[in-house]
């Protein structure tokens, strides 16, 4: 059995660590660097950094702060946030980053989830769903949740999947920063419907929420902000919970 992930997410703007509610009301959250280097001393899984002002404010990824956070990592590490092509995913790999999240230039154009895979391979990219529950439907919202789609979740889950994407990062707006848990059922059915790994995010606020991650909603890896960040939970220990509960775990 594969084992599931834990993995710390480092949202970026204006070059430093944020962390918000429902994707609003940021607070700051330290040195992204310093932060970089002490999860991969602390045994996370891997690292994700994502330029969450990139996209609205029509720019590319810092690749600097991206080169910078690498060299403190020796866990995999993926990065996003105002990728639209082919130079951008290499510039990002040049510089540090061993997997690439695509989010918003995705959804207005599909094609290039095919063009980056057919360049890097499919282990290599990453798609960010952030979706949210209107009138009983999780539709997919773009540019850091701030502009809504007609798009179903259930449905661009499937079509991502099918045009070779790696894994998904399915983010529920709803539950973010509330640390209430994820979205399980949601993320079950996700996991139910496509073939490749889901990581789930959004609503950790306990060891509990975690477990019920991988055991409810079947995910393939957990990530999360503040918890991790501000040391409300510790990682090698919700490691050992996890492995306790009889959670495939990396110790």
């Amino acid at each position: 059995m594969l084992t599931k992930r834990i993995i710390p997410c480092l949202d970026i703007k204006d070059g430093r660590t944020v962390k918000g509610v429902n994707f609003v009301h940021l607070r700051d959250a330290g040195d992204p660097v310093e932060l970089a280097q002490r999860y991969a001393s602390e045994g996370a899984d891997e690292l994700v950094f994502l330029d969450i002002s990139a996209t609205e404010q029509k720019r590319k990824t810092l690749a600097a702060l991206v080169y910078r956070v690498a060299e403190k990592l020796n866990i995999p590490f993926t990065v996003g946030g105002g990728i639209s092509s082919v130079a951008d995913v290499d510039i990002l790999l040049k510089n540090g980053a061993d997997k690439v999240s695509v989010n918003s230039s995705a959804v207005k154009r599909p094609a290039l989830i095919n063009e980056l895979v057919a360049k890097f391979g499919s282990q290599c990219i990453v798609v960010a769903i952030d979706a949210k529950e209107i009138e009983g439907e999780w539709m997919v919202h773009l540019v850091g949740g701030k502009v809504p789609t007609k798009i179903k979740l259930f449905d661009w889950a499937k079509e991502v999947a099918s045009r070779g994407a790696g894994e998904i990062l399915f983010t529920s707006m709803d539950h973010d920063g509330t640390k209430e848990g994820f979205a399980n059922d949601t993320l079950a059915r996700l996991c139910s419907l496509v073939n490749i790994p889901i990581i789930a995010s959004g609503g950790a606020g306990s060891m509990t929420h975690f477990e019920e991650a991988f055991s409810l909603g079947k995910a393939d890896a957990s990530l999360a902000a503040s918890v991790f960040h501000f040391k409300e939970i510790e990682i090698v220990e919700l490691k050992q919970r996890l492995k306790d509960q009889g959670i495939p775990v990396r110790l």
